[in-house]
């Protein structure tokens, strides 16, 4: 399942530069998560590296964006080619 960032996110900018498949962005207010391009970090890292980060823990998962382990894996095979 894809993560998303709630109103929560105090745009402190910590979060963009962990993700290694560039799926976060500024938004119009806050943070946004791409669903398409994100996979909780499986195949890179053992945890989220957004929610690692995270000063006001606003990264919790997606409920509209529900995949399993080898969903998100097969999703990070298709965007690291």
């Amino acid at each position: 399942m894809a993560l998303i960032i709630t109103d929560e996110c105090i745009n402190c900018d910590v979060c963009e530069p962990e993700c290694p498949n560039e799926a976060i962005t500024p938004g119009d207010e806050i943070y946004e998560i791409d669903p398409a391009k994100c996979t909780e970090c499986v195949g890179h890292y053992d945890t989220p590296q957004c929610v690692e980060v995270c000063p006001v823990d606003c990264i919790p998962k997606d409920p509209d964006h529900v995949e399993t382990e080898d969903q998100l894996m097969d999703k990070y095979h298709k965007l690291t080619g």
